[in-house]
């Protein structure tokens, strides 16, 4: 697991730290949702930290560039992603700014 080095933390989450080394050991988190990119033609994924514990997530390829407290949070955060992509041009494509900010393009690219 990977964290963008700009990373986007919504204002509930408490202890980054903490909830980083939680998510790269597989401690449970009841209240964390992450945004990362995703691995397919979408841009980002949006999911509960719980789901790690499935056999489905490969954990050494994931890439995180947001931890937030709850779902709604998470879209805030995309929206704010989103804003900064925008004011940089990029017209709505998140992850190609993220790319462009930080992401290796082999991370990225999809």
């Amino acid at each position: 697991m990977k964290f963008y080095r700009g990373l986007y933390v919504g204002p509930s989450v408490k202890k980054l730290n903490t909830v980083k080394m939680k998510l790269k050991t597989g401690a449970g988190q009841f209240s964390i949702y992450l945004i990362a990119l995703s691995k397919n033609s979408d841009q980002l994924d949006i999911f509960h930290s719980g789901l790690l514990k499935q056999k489905y997530f490969d954990r050494k390829d994931l890439y995180v560039v947001g931890i937030a407290g709850s779902k709604g949070e998470a879209y805030q955060l995309v929206g704010k992603m989103l804003g900064d992509a925008m004011a940089a041009g990029m017209n709505g494509d998140i992850k190609g700014y993220l790319i462009q900010n930080g992401v290796p393009a082999e991370r990225g690219a999809g």
